[in-house]
């Protein structure tokens, strides 16, 4: 199984219009493989695009909004 961290550092997208109410908004369930994506991560959403795919195995750098260092 492809684990998210293989497919590089996270690659994050802003969202345009107005904030979400939800943060489940940011997610969509994947009708090939039925896992949950992270639409404001492009690897996530790449990965999904792709033909026969199987679901990522998430591992510890999924989460978009991250504390930035100071």
């Amino acid at each position: 199984m492809t684990k998210l961290s293989d497919l590089g550092p996270p690659i994050t997208g802003k969202k345009h219009g107005e904030p979400v109410k939800d943060e489940r908004e940011h997610f969509v369930k994947c009708p090939s493989c039925g896992q949950l994506v992270d639409f404001r991560d492009l690897r996530q959403v790449i990965w999904h695009e792709k033909p026969g795919h199987d679901p990522l195995e998430m591992n510890g750098d999924y989460l978009v909004d991250k504390p930035k260092a100071r």
